[in-house]
Parts: C-alpha cells; structure tokens; sequence
C-alpha cells in the first residue's frame, strides 16, 4: 500500500519536468533568409563554373559556354531565388 503513493508521485514528477506538457515551438522561424541567399548564390555560382567547364572541354567557346550553363541552371534550378538573378 505503500507503493502507491511513491509510484503515483514518481509517474507525476517523470510528467511534469520532462518538458513535453508545457513545451511550444518558437514562433520566430529558424531559418534566416540572408544565410539562404548566399548558400544558393553560391550554389549557383560552383555549377555554373563546372557546367561551363565541362561545356568548354567540349569545344564550345568560352562566352557561348557560359552562357549555355547560365541558362541551363535557370531551367532546372528556376525554383530557387539564384535563377532569378
């Protein structure tokens, strides 16, 4: 009979200081929208060297090739704010 009480103050102490009853998610987002840009500027500027590389071992000219790279990355990355600048 004694148990009862020391389990029952157990189950409510494990409860209470675990953190899930009383835990939010921050409204302020986590994610920072300077830090986004940059990453995919620079995403963009590494493919569009190595596209264009690989367009000139081919025997394109160097202008043609990156420009052909430009506009490729724009058709398959067009979902992200690099492909619109």
């Amino acid at each position: 009979m004694k148990r009862l009480p020391l389990i029952c103050l157990t189950l409510f102490t494990a409860i209470v200081f675990s953190g899930c009853l009383f835990s939010r998610k921050s409204s302020k987002p986590k994610e920072n929208p300077d830090i986004a840009a940059s990453v995919e500027a620079t995403f963009k500027q590494r493919w569009v060297e190595k596209r264009s590389a690989e367009l000139k071992a081919t025997g394109l000219a160097p202008e043609a090739a990156l420009a052909q790279a430009g506009e490729e990355f724009r058709t398959r990355y067009g979902y992200t704010g690099a492909a619109g600048k």
